[in-house]
């Protein structure tokens, strides 16, 4: 009996868990918005659309600010069979009713309108006397809110005393909402469809007919922390004859994207990015300075990653990262005094693979030309057995043949980047000449 009870607690336990995680996501629906008071109370509301008197008293000292015990904020929906669903705003508040007290008043303000509403509560005198140091619960659910509003919500006294009330911010669902996204006309209503010409450079979007809907907007803009405007945003009047919009582009990248709003304040602004998977355009945007021999990369668009330069043996060949050289891909990163060696690279890593770009190889930047009289040597030190598997470091040097290839020659090297380095050097070197016999 008592592993019974054990189990059906624990049931209780986990049926209370499931709810909180998915029962949460549902907005719950009611018929007629309106006010109501806990058992006992005789209540009276009245609605006020102005901004509430910022001006307080003090409040008696028998009167705690912890008179106004909770204040906790939701989303309700109202809805009709033709016109579909609006957004409320549910507040619920309690309240130890005090001799000095007639009730409590609720103000929701838009923080991006300051529109303000109020709704108060009074509790009658005679009631008011009877049930002093009773709880009173409210449930206001009357407050009109639209999609992804930001709201600012204030509960006080009535009469209003100084330094009793809470306060609350509320951020209302936007149409990611599965509800709300289904049941909020503006969110289906304002949805747009679109295609990418390719071949034309130009994505053709399908704009939405509404009878009776205002004037909408659409524009690309680059995605970013906010999404920054490509080109002037076009408006598409009521009464315009085609509803499909031309906007020409210049590059297909991850994060340029579509937005598409009614003409109204407030507008909920729908978004869609058509080439949000393709990244390759990025690792072009290499830029390199002769003058400083500077080579630099700055991305179009917000990239998580990382960016080294790397050395390809050859073509195909694995690209051996250079020391010292990996920086977080955020924004512009620099590589000063590089010199245009076909084989030096930037490799550019993220949670999606790869990618490597050898600007000097592909003929983009053109490094210094080098005499006819002139072999290059590329200089390797010897690698003995078990020896560190690293790739090592290597170094191009421009040196006359009749110099290099002499007896008892050697060419010596060092690394610059560590404060005791011991030399490397390389000596009677065996070279060819063009004819194909040794010197």
């Amino acid at each position: 009996m008592h592993a019974g009870r054990m189990l059906a607690g624990r049931a209780v336990v986990l049926l209370s868990l499931a709810w909180s995680t998915h029962g949460s996501l549902a907005i719950p629906k009611i018929a007629e918005c309106g006010l109501s008071c806990s058992q006992g109370f005789a209540c009276k509301s009245r609605v006020n659309r102005n901004i509430f008197n910022s001006f307080c008293r003090p409040p008696p000292s028998s009167v705690p600010p912890s008179v106004l015990e909770a204040l906790t904020l939701s989303t309700a929906m109202k809805c009709a069979p033709r016109d579909g669903c609006s957004l409320l705003l549910r507040v619920q508040a309690s309240l130890v009713l005090h001799e000095s007290l007639r009730g409590l008043e609720a103000c929701s303000v838009n923080l991006d309108t300051q529109e303000t509403q109020c709704q108060s509560v009074r509790v009658s005198r005679a009631s008011g006397r009877r049930q002093v140091g009773w709880q009173l619960q409210v449930h206001f659910d009357c407050f009109e809110v639209t999609v992804a509003q930001s709201l600012y919500v204030t509960l006080r006294t009535v009469p209003h005393f100084c330094g009793v009330q809470l306060d609350q911010q509320y951020h209302v669902e936007d149409c990611r909402h599965e509800d709300v996204g289904r049941n909020v006309p503006v969110c289906f209503a304002g949805k747009f469809s679109y295609w990418a010409d390719r071949s034309r450079k130009v994505i053709l979007v399908q704009v939405p007919e509404v009878p009776g809907a205002p004037d909408y907007y659409v524009r690309l803009c680059l995605k970013w922390f906010t999404c920054n405007d490509v080109g002037v945003p076009v408006r598409v009047t009521g009464n315009r004859m085609s509803r499909t919009v031309s906007l020409p582009y210049s590059q297909e990248l991850p994060c340029l994207c579509l937005e598409g709003w009614f003409a109204t304040p407030d507008a909920v602004r729908m978004q869609a990015c058509p080439f949000e998977d393709e990244t390759e355009a990025l690792w072009d945007a290499i830029r390199y300075h002769p003058g400083d021999r500077a080579l630099s990369w700055e991305p179009a668009c917000p990239v998580s990653g990382h960016v080294s330069l790397c050395w390809r043996p050859g073509p195909g060949a694995l690209c051996h990262n250079l020391e010292h050289s990996g920086r977080p891909a955020h924004g512009r990163v620099q590589y000063p005094l590089v010199d245009t060696q076909p084989r030096l690279c930037l490799k550019f890593s993220t949670s999606r693979g790869s990618w490597v770009r050898c600007p000097f190889q592909e003929g983009h930047f053109q490094g210094a030309p080098v005499s006819p009289k002139e072999d290059v040597a590329a200089c390797l030190p010897p690698r003995a057995p078990g020896h560190d598997p690293r790739p090592s470091l290597m170094a191009f040097v421009d040196i006359p043949t009749e110099e290099a290839c002499v007896p008892n020659t050697c060419i010596q090297g060092w690394r610059t980047d560590v404060t005791f380095s011991a030399p490397h050097q390389l000596c009677d070197l065996h070279c060819t000449s063009t004819q194909g016999t040794e010197d």
